[in-house]
């Protein structure tokens, strides 16, 4: 697992090399390997996501044989949650990143020598789970009630849009972003809430399928990528074109350098990516000062 550090003057010569063409054209975007208008886009993508909401954890865990539960964790062990903190899930609809969070707070409430320090803490913490799509939501909320999640007043249910995110400026310590940020139409829009809600000393933190350059390995990925993945999705879903879409939008994401950059130009500092199973997936971090 490699952790990289992105400097400036690297940010200015890779900008213009590996910026999208659809981000030099505000009338223009894609969506996978089509060129969609701006305005279509949203919609398109809520389709793909109310498709799969249903089959959503199921499909994580065929497609990537489980591993998204290990990544999701690594994304929260590198967030050190603490008791009290506010912390801003988006895109997280189903609630796999808030409810480890949780587990993660929990293990520091079982450490709580005396329970009225334990209710406490329970009662200053606040997680909220932001998603754009109902549906993405509502399997969220399902999960939560299946572990007995649903009346517990630190976890909270919030339909909104990443790119205008109706919570105060400097209202949070903590940003999360699973598998979400290469779906949204203006990536830069959403850096620049994720910014302004963050509390200076806040961070910023995404975990996202990202781009593999390694010989041989990068063939294979193509190969899984393109011929398995919507494969797998017809045959457990019944889905083949959302899985295909998905795909597709794995290969128009910015690589890891050029979204760094982008964190870099949102005004976070000390802005890093770590590399996991060969690139598959990235973790990209930054601080709020």
């Amino acid at each position: 697992m490699a952790l990289r550090r992105v400097t400036k003057s690297l940010r200015s010569k890779l900008l213009p090399m590996f910026t999208p063409a659809a981000m030099l054209h505000s009338h223009a975007t894609s969506f996978g390997f089509k060129e969609v208008r701006e305005e279509e886009k949203s919609q398109m993508v809520g389709n793909v996501f109310s498709s799969v909401a249903s089959n959503y954890d199921l499909m994580n865990d065929v497609m990537s044989g489980g591993l998204h539960r290990l990544w999701k964790h690594r994304l929260v062990s590198k967030l050190n949650p603490f008791p009290g903190m506010r912390h801003l899930d988006v895109a997280g609809g189903t609630g796999d990143v808030a409810f480890r969070i949780l587990e993660s707070l929990n293990s520091v409430y079982r450490r709580a020598v005396q329970d009225v320090l334990q209710d406490n803490l329970q009662e200053e913490t606040q997680i909220y789970v932001c998603d754009i799509n109902p549906n993405m939501l509502n399997v969220g909320k399902k999960r939560a009630q299946e572990r007995g999640l649903e009346d517990l007043r630190s976890l909270m249910w919030v339909e909104g849009d990443a790119e205008a995110l109706c919570f105060e400026d400097a209202s949070m310590d903590g940003y999360t972003i699973a598998f979400g940020i290469r779906n949204v139409t203006h990536i830069e829009k959403v850096l620049a809430e994720a910014y302004r809600v963050l509390k200076p000393g806040g961070r910023f933190l995404c975990l996202e399928l990202s781009h593999v350059e390694t010989p041989g390995f990068k063939q294979l990925y193509n190969y899984y990528s393109f011929s398995v993945i919507p494969a797998l999705g017809e045959l457990v879903a019944g889905d083949r074109e959302s899985y295909q879409y998905l795909v597709e939008s794995i290969r128009r994401f910015p690589s890891q350098e050029m979204f760094a950059s982008m964190i870099a130009d949102a005004g976070f500092q000390k802005v890093e990516y770590e590399n996991l199973v060969g690139g598959v997936v990235a973790i990209h971090s930054g601080l709020k000062f």
